[in-house]
Parts: structure tokens; sequence; C-alpha cells
């Protein structure tokens, strides 16, 4: 018998992937069929690092398209992969869904997009088939994608969405303010890398407006004031493994579970956890800092230093550090953050404030020291210290380094003032409550759900 089929698309990058594939599990867990895409290149990293990968009873299929880049080109150059993306993706996910609907009992009935990938939803659309966008960060953030019409209107940006003006603006009177090259598709270097951006940027607001619905990785406890604003759209969030108690998938990197045991060894409530999520880039003079201000400390340290974490090829520890800090602090390159964060050991969390790091922290009761590389960070830090009031931000210098002796008091000041602790308990409990059964992120994806089967039956 054919069942509900679904196709999910994320946009091609770790922070995207990650919620994508957990919204994917949920639709499984109630008998949808779900065929999830990602790039040739996302898809070999997802399927090498997923250890359950045949659990779902044969309702879970994985598959890829290429991006429209060769092999061996840097897939870290986001104007060119951005640009790849929109010139050639949309052929190819035509091309997949007749070949899947030709040959699968169970034919594509809905397709849920991230809303970045306009593309997806446009070919929905082309081919007849239901649709639904997916927000995988803040819905704060989110307004300023929406609202980019009005600054251009304003005379904030151009109309290629190069910023005009630095002063400060915002979204709403209720919502914080931005600084313009912090929105969404302004927050790089080169202007071609921006205008790249900003035609994603344009395309997802057109494409949004071909949905039927538009449901986002948060939670109304979280940001009341973003959902009064835009009542379209839908929280299903916090979309965490955790929640389920299942493993985290979707990563591009392999996990070191062996800090779990290590964690086990250490005092309730003692340990600084670090991780700057899988784009965040620091030079060798702020990676010493970082590492001597750890040490300074003298706290108990979980440090995730991945490939790439600095811009030379190799993160060079000061002479004689690993001996120093001995067994007080461990490094790893990728680690099982959902786990970690839920583990008593741990204090706080120095974080890149990464959305999905964001909603983990906050998940679990956990006080922020603020570290944002760009877009949406800067955003979620003021979440964070401005309206939440559960963490701190650190303050760089005139060279732009956060110094040793910053960490070491921001540490201090975070882990002995018991308000922010208080504070971010608070507001464990009020978004937890949102995805359990009476919840309404629960009650709102339930109903999701139940609409994606009563369509296809009809």
């Amino acid at each position: 018998m054919a069942k509900p089929h679904v196709l999910v698309i994320p946009y091609p990058a770790q922070g995207h992937v990650m919620p994508t594939m957990e919204l994917a599990q949920r639709l499984v867990e109630k008998g949808v069929k779900v065929t999830f895409v990602n790039t040739e290149v996302n898809h070999k990293l997802v399927t090498s690092n997923w250890l359950d990968r045949n659990g779902f009873g044969g309702l879970l299929q994985m598959v890829s398209i290429p991006d429209g880049l060769e092999p061996w080109e840097d897939r870290t150059e986001l104007c060119r992969l951005t640009t790849s993306i929109l010139q050639s993706m949309a052929g190819k996910l035509e091309e997949l869904i007749e070949k899947i609907n030709k040959e699968d009992e169970s034919k594509i009935t809905c397709v849920i997009a991230d809303d970045c990938m306009g593309l997806a939803i446009r070919v929905a659309k082309k081919m007849g088939i239901r649709r639904a966008a997916f927000w995988p960060a803040s819905v704060a953030f989110l307004g300023s994608i929406l609202s980019y019409q009005k600054f251009i209107d304003d005379g904030i940006i151009d109309n290629n969405g190069i910023p005009l003006q630095d002063q400060m603006i915002r979204v709403s009177e209720t919502m914080p303010h931005l600084k313009p090259k912090n929105l969404p598709w302004t927050c790089f270097e080169d202007s071609d890398t921006v205008k790249a951006f900003f035609q994603v940027v344009v395309e997802a607001v057109e494409a949004a407006r071909l949905t039927e619905w538009f449901i986002c990785n948060s939670a109304t406890g979280l940001e009341p004031e973003a959902f009064s604003l835009y009542p379209q759209l839908v929280p299903i969030g916090p979309l965490l493994a955790s929640n389920r108690l299942a493993n985290q998938t979707g990563h591009f990197w392999q996990e070191d579970s062996t800090c779990l045991t290590w964690l086990n060894q250490q005092p309730n409530g003692s340990v600084i956890y670090l991780a700057f999520g899988s784009f965040t880039i620091i030079n060798q003079t702020q990676f010493v800092e970082l590492a001597l201000g750890l040490e300074l400390c003298n706290r108990p340290f979980l440090w995730v230093v991945r490939p790439g974490l600095t811009k030379e090829a190799t993160a060079t520890y000061p002479d004689g550090y690993i001996e120093r800090v001995g067994s007080r602090g461990r490094i790893v390159t990728w680690a099982p953050q959902q786990k970690v964060l839920a583990h008593p050991s741990v204090a706080c969390f120095v974080s890149h404030c990464g959305w999905n790091s964001t909603l983990e922290g906050v998940t679990n009761g956990r006080p922020f020291l603020c570290w944002p590389y760009f877009a949406d960070q800067f955003y979620n830090e003021d979440y964070i210290c401005d309206i939440w009031k559960t963490g701190l931000r650190f303050k760089k210098d005139e060279a732009g380094i956060i110094r040793r002796e910053e960490i070491r008091r921001k540490v201090e000041e975070l882990l002995t003032n018991k308000k922010y602790v208080t504070k971010a308990l608070d507001l464990k409990e009020k978004v937890t409550g949102s995805v359990q059964k009476h919840g309404r992120s629960n009650k709102n994806l339930g109903d999701f759900i139940e609409w994606i089967q009563e369509k296809d039956t009809n």
C-alpha cells in the first residue's frame, strides 16, 4: 500500500542539514516515507558518520544530486557554491522526482524545502506537488530576510543588497537592533558573494509565497515578539534528537564520544565547554589567547577544535601547553554536543551562537559566553545577552582579539553570579514545555504531519 511520501531538501550547510534531518526523522516516526536530498559531497559526509542509518524500516531514503561544482573545487567559497546551486540543482531535482515517481509505488506528494532552497519550492509548484518551507534558524533573523524590500525602500540597502549606511536598524520596535553588515546576505567580505546571497534571499521570499505551510525550528517562548509579527510562521521546535532520547544525525565530522567518559570524571557544574560550530575561523593569535585564557581559568574544560578552525593549516598550541593543562583539559575534533550539554558536569557553554547550538544550550539550561562569527550569530548573541539575559559578551581589544584575561574575567563573572544560571533554567522550562505532549510546538508538528497524511489520502 502506498504511503505518504515527502521529499525533504536542506540548504547544503551543516547548520541547515542537522535540523532538517531531525525533522525528517520525526516524519518517519509517524509512518511518512521520506526521501532526503543532499548534495553529493554532503551525502558522503552525512552517511559516513551515521551509525544507525538502517533503523527506519525502509521509510528514510538518503539520495544525492550534484551541486554543479567539480569534485576538486572549493565548497567553502560560498559565492561559487551558491551560484552553482541556483544554476544547476533545479533541473537535477526535477529529474530525481520524475525518476522516483516512475519507480516507487509511493509517489512524492509533498516537498519540504529549506527556505533558502526556493528553487525546490518552485520545482514542486511546477510539478503540481504540495509544498512547505522550513526555516532552521531563528524567526527574528528570518524577519530581516522577509523585510528586504522595506530595507531597499528605506535606503538601507541597494537593489543588490549592498548596505548604503551604517546606522543600526530594526525589523520592528519590539526586536533588537541589527547592524546592516550583519544582515543575512551582507556578512561576507566580497560584494560578489553578497550579491549572490541576496539573490537567495529574494528567491526565498518569493518562493515562500508558494507554500502551504511555513514551519520554523523555534518556539514562541523564545521569540514571542517575532511570532506575533509573523503569524503565518508556525513554530515546531526546538527540533533536537535529545527530545526523543535519540542520537543526533547529519554531522559532517565524526563525533568523539570518549569525551563523555572524561566528563563523568569531573565534578558537577565545573566544566567549561567550548565549540564554535562548522564554519567559524580564527587566526593563530586568537587561538593562542583562547588556549591561555582557558589555562588561566584553572577550571576543567572540554574544547572542540575541528579541522579548519584556524586560518593556518594546523592550529599550534603554546609551548608545553598540553602538558601543563594535563587531564584538566580535554580537546576533541567534534563532540556529541547534545549529550555534552546535557551532562551534569558542564557549567557553561562558550559558543559561536549558531541557532542549533543556541537551542541546545537553552534546552539544557546552560548559561552562555558568546563568541559570534557571522550572520545570525550576532543577533542570537543579542537575544542571549539582552533579551533572555542568560549570558555575557566578550570584549575585543583594538586589534580585534579577545585576550586571555578577558576570557578568564568573563568566565569568573558568569560562573560566580547565580542569576545567569537561574535565568537559563527558567528559559529551559519555558522552551522544553513547548515540545512536550500538550506544548504548542508539539501540537503544531502533529497538525503538520496530519496535513501531510490527510492530503495524501484525498
